[in-house]
């Protein structure tokens, strides 16, 4: 039974808690004790140091943007003016504060509105939902289109958008890049003459990608009632993090054992039945460790694509946060950062996951 329980956790990635089971079991306390102290008490210390040092941080730049504050009003409108400010910095009133770092309990305020606000968005749509269920029923029988919810996104909508862009991203490029990487593995001929173009089109920007798929879409689709900002967005994505697949999947290809090569050819195996009984099991780690790269870049690339192609998803959300300088923007700005580099932590540990439990 712990034998489970401690194989299931090196497989989810947790494998760090394998000390902790088997200091309950009674197993070596002493070692245990030491991994247990370096593999959980010590990463606590780091995060604990990390928000105090952050802390530290974030009160002495609202310090030096407190005084530049009082400064410019006492230049501008005299000493009266600038104690006034002086008093309502020490207040803590909304309008006198320092835009400045955020401390994290800021953040945490801020994290908190912006869930209170998700809720009052969800409130909203599912008013909504019922009052138009009716007349939609209707609609749809006549052949009309519904009449959708056309309010803002909340932030946790947002979220959403931006996953569900990535991972149609991350399809697209997986559509494209594996069979082209068979391809280019199986004939060398094929791969030194396209190598320059591939090693050409990997280092360009995400935002000349962007460019050139909206070029291309908003060529060849005309309808101006239709939404291409998630069209535009996904597929920019895909070009962008397309590349780790291509090349580990051509390398993975060209260097499986030629003994199984040869054995394929001895047994007169086809071609589809060559790539997929011998090509494709023998190439998988290194095709799914391609995967794993695409999937951190897509994740990497996507705000900055979200924020040009003006698709509703974090990128957006940043992007209104800085434009709109409202007191709580700098600390909301932190919370999509730290949302946005979790998610993308866990996209990369759930990848890993999936290679241990799919390699074989």
């Amino acid at each position: 039974m712990k034998t489970k329980i401690i194989k299931s956790l090196n497989w989810i990635g947790l494998g760090f808690l394998e000390p902790l089971i088997l200091l309950t079991s009674g197993e070596e306390p002493r070692k245990n004790g030491i991994l247990i102290l370096r593999n959980l008490f010590l990463p606590l210390a780091a995060i604990v140091a990390f928000i105090l040092l952050w802390e530290a941080g974030a009160h002495k730049l609202r310090s030096i943007e407190a005084e530049r504050k009082i400064q410019k009003v006492l230049t501008e409108q005299g000493p009266a003016a600038a104690e006034q400010m002086r008093a309502c910095i020490a207040s803590g009133e909304k309008e006198c504060k320092p835009h400045s770092l955020p401390s994290p309990s800021e953040v945490y305020e801020a994290y908190q509105s912006l869930l209170a606000d998700h809720k009052m968005i969800a409130k909203d749509k599912k008013e909504f939902t019922e009052k138009t269920a009716r007349v939609n029923k209707q609609r749809v029988k006549n052949g009309q289109a519904e009449i959708l919810y056309t309010g803002r996104p909340s932030f946790i909508d947002q979220i959403g958008t931006s996953l569900k862009t990535v991972f149609a991203g991350v399809f697209l490029a997986m559509c494209i890049a594996i069979p082209i990487g068979i391809l280019l593995g199986l004939s060398e001929t094929l791969r030194s003459s396209i190598n320059w173009l591939i090693q050409i089109m990997k280092p360009v920007s995400p935002v000349v990608w962007l460019l050139l798929v909206s070029m291309v879409i908003k060529t060849l689709m005309t309808d101006s009632s239709m939404d291409k900002s998630f069209l535009i967005a996904f597929i920019s994505v895909g070009l962008c993090g397309m590349w780790a697949t291509l090349v580990n999947t051509t390398m993975g290809v060209s260097s499986v054992d030629k003994d199984y090569i040869n054995v394929a050819k001895v047994l007169r195996l086809s071609v589809w039945k060559n790539i997929f009984k011998i090509v494709l099991p023998s190439s998988f780690p290194l095709i799914f460790t391609g995967i794993r790269i695409t999937v951190s870049v897509s994740w990497m690339v996507l705000i900055a694509i979200e924020l040009l192609a003006q698709s509703p998803g974090l990128g957006s959300f940043v992007w209104e946060q800085f434009q709109n300088g409202a007191n709580d923007s700098n600390a909301k700005i932190l919370v999509a950062m730290f949302v946005i580099g979790g998610i993308g932590f866990l996209l990369d540990k759930i990848m890993m996951t999936l290679q241990k439990v799919l390699t074989f």
